[in-house]
């Protein structure tokens, strides 16, 4: 996430918004970048309550184990029409590849 976080000018001149969406709760968010991983500049968005609402209806809430109850590490890019132009599940201890976004990003008409 720092690595997005890093290049959001980059982001924005694909005109995109980086956000975050997870089950975790706000005050969760706000413990985690205090503690681990610094300050983000862009949206966290707690999917909390009601529980996993965002994530279910994207297909991306863990229901079996072995960590039921949390969302896949997943990016979206939804193109100005609101339709999903990219999508890709990461395994839980990777994040997404910030280039390969970025090329997706490029491939939308402009």
């Amino acid at each position: 996430m720092p690595a997005l976080n890093a290049d959001l000018a980059t982001f924005a001149g694909l005109n995109a918004q980086v956000l975050d969406i997870s089950v975790d709760s706000v005050s969760s968010h706000i413990a985690w970048q205090k503690k681990e991983i610094g300050m983000m500049e862009f949206p966290l968005c707690a999917d909390f309550y009601p529980h996993a609402g965002a994530t279910s209806e994207y297909g991306i809430l863990r229901v079996a184990p072995p960590v039921p109850g949390i969302s896949e590490r997943a990016a979206f890019i939804v193109d100005t029409d609101g339709k999903i132009a990219f999508v890709k599940i990461y395994p839980l201890d990777s994040l997404p590849d910030k280039e390969e976004l970025l090329a997706e990003l490029r491939k939308l008409p402009g």
